[in-house]
This record gives C-alpha cells, structure tokens and sequence, in this order.
C-alpha cells in the first residue's frame, strides 16, 4: 500500500513490535516519528536500516509518561512533516509483580509509563490528527489469560482498550478509528527478559500454532487497521495471539 504524504508517530519504535512498525509503514512511503525511552543504539540502528527506505524515519527520545515530552513528540511529526495521519502507541514496560510483593513505587511507574503514556498520546491525537486518520493502542492477551504476577500490567492495559472504546466514539465524526491490538506472547527482548528457557517453552507450547508470535505477525495487524481497507473496523480490539485466549 502507498502512504506517501501519510505521517506516522509510533512510540516504543525503536525495538520489538514497534520497530517493525516503523519499518512497514517507512517502506510505504510513510514519513514517522519513532520515540525510544533509553537505548540509543537502537535507535541509530532503526535510523541506519531504514535510510534507504521511500518514508523518512527520524527519532526522538521521549518519556510517554511525561506530558511535555509527549506534546514535543506531535510537535516533531507536525513541523517536520507537517501533520498526523496515524498514532501507534507501542511504547511499554513490565515486569511480573505478585501483589504480596508490589509496592507503591512498582504501580505508580508501570501505571505511569503503560496507562497515563498512552493516555497523553491518546489526547494529543484527538486534538491535532487530521481528518481520517487511524489509531492503533497495544493492549495484551494476558486480560484474558490472567496469570499471577500481571495485575498491574493488566489494570493498565484494561484501562487502555477501555479508553480505546470510547474515543473511538468521539473521533469517528472526523472519519478516525481507533482500536487495539492485543498480542499474545511474541518474542521480543520485551518478552523473553527474566524468563527461563523452561518458562520460553510453555508459553509456545501452549499456543494451538505451536508457536511464540513474532513481531512481523504483530505488525501485520496493525498495518491492516491504519489502512484503507480497515476502515469499517472502530472501537475493536484484535487478539493477535495464535489462538491462546
């Protein structure tokens, strides 16, 4: 599909799923804007092999939980670019946490980072995309699956596809869509840090394809909501997750 002229921000855009997006709408034509957190290196690396691709990718490092940083990112896309057509929020921490061993300071920055950073960019999008653009916010298959260790995670992902829906709602006069995509276990450095091989292998095992997902199959779901041809999709959340949930 051609984007050119189309104008992408993907947060979390330098690693994982993310970064794939980057790489798929960059190949369309699209021109993005790519946050990253921490990791420079990878954000030089996205920088490097995208450079020969029709869209142009620049990065910015940004705190999605912090709201100055969230509004110089739509800045970029609008001075640089001159606008917004499609908003991924791919941007996300986590780590397992049972709730006889969390505390104030572990809920305050995964609610931070993963519910108020999407919620800030969920805002900014709703103020200043332009007029039939699409919105695509990462939410988790664990909402289904439940494990212990996930509540806060799920508590923020919950709050995602729930905002999600009614945003939906208020955009749509403009022709916007917004939707989730809820993955299921995809092999990321997101994913597989702090797990045993043991613990690797369950999770593909206890896929019906056999499988863990990977960032490809994520990405082709979200390539197919900011398209033309999701159009009638709104409000959805999509379970990319090989079956699991």
């Amino acid at each position: 599909m051609n984007r050119a002229g189309q104008v992408a921000i993907v947060t979390g855009g330098s690693g994982g799923i993310g970064r794939e997006t980057v790489m798929r709408l960059a190949a369309s034509g699209c021109d993005v804007v790519a946050s990253y957190s921490s990791s420079e290196k990878a954000a030089q690396t996205l920088l490097d092999e995208s450079e020969d691709l029709p869209g142009k990718v620049v990065v910015m490092k940004a705190d999605v939980a912090q709201a100055g940083d969230v509004d110089a990112l739509f800045d970029k896309a609008e001075k640089r670019f001159g606008g917004l057509d499609i908003l991924v929020t791919a941007a996300g921490i986590f780590k397992p946490t049972l709730f006889a061993k969390a505390d104030e300071a572990h809920f305050d920055r995964e609610i931070a980072v993963n519910m108020r950073g999407t919620f800030l960019c969920l805002a900014q999008a709703a103020r200043r995309m332009r007029d039939g653009g699409r919105i695509v916010a990462i939410s988790t298959t664990t909402l289904a699956l439940k494990p212990p260790g996930y509540g806060i995670y799920n508590a923020a992902k919950g709050a995602i596809e729930a905002m999600i829906a009614i945003l939906a709602r208020e955009v749509g006069g403009r022709h916007i869509t917004a939707n989730c995509v809820a993955p299921g276990p995809v092999e990321t450095d997101f994913f597989l840090k702090d797990k045993t091989k043991e613990d690797i292998a369950a999770r593909a095992a206890s896929a019906p394809l056999g499988r863990l997902g990977q960032p490809d199959d994520i990405a082709d779901a979200i390539e197919l909501l900011v398209s033309g041809k999701a159009q009638w999709i709104n409000g959805q959340t999509i379970r990319a997750n090989g079956g699991m949930a």
